[in-house]
């Protein structure tokens, strides 16, 4: 895909962004249990430490825009496939195979996404992250009182 013919960001080039990220995710969780929101749940977890089953939840439902049922979902089976454990208190955190299974996804994933965001200077990145971080509050605030 030719960026010269670009003139602005627009929801097609975000949406084509979005596809190929997922393709490619896609394809680093090929062998494993996990899709799509058990992935996002699971490296989620590992972001967070140690936290209350159903802070997670609402935390990953709202970042996704998923049903929290859909979250609850993911977090039962990743507890299922010993990649969460639960406590006795409800506190959720990732075990060690969870942490080998997201090295094993991220080093997958990082064999395509490493090379593609290396194409792209640390400025204009941050550039990006920004205006991407702005549109996504936005449309947040906008559904939000939808």
């Amino acid at each position: 895909m030719s960026t010269t013919a670009l003139a602005t960001l627009n929801p097609a080039i975000i949406g084509q962004a979005e596809k190929h990220h997922t393709a490619i995710l896609t394809r680093a969780l090929s062998g494993t249990t996990l899709n799509e929101q058990r992935w996002i749940t699971l490296n989620q977890a590992l972001a967070a430490g140690p936290v209350e089953r159903g802070v997670h939840i609402a935390k990953v439902a709202g970042m996704t825009q998923w049903e929290p049922a859909t979250v609850a979902d993911a977090v039962t089976a990743l507890i299922e496939d010993g990649l969460l454990a639960e406590s006795a208190d409800g506190q959720v955190e990732i075990t060690d195979t969870g942490r080998d299974t997201v090295a094993q996804v991220r080093g997958a994933s990082g064999k395509i996404l490493g090379p593609a965001y290396g194409a792209v200077s640390a400025q204009e990145l941050a550039i990006a992250a920004r205006v991407l971080v702005t549109i996504t509050a936005r449309m947040a605030e906008e559904l939000a009182h939808a």
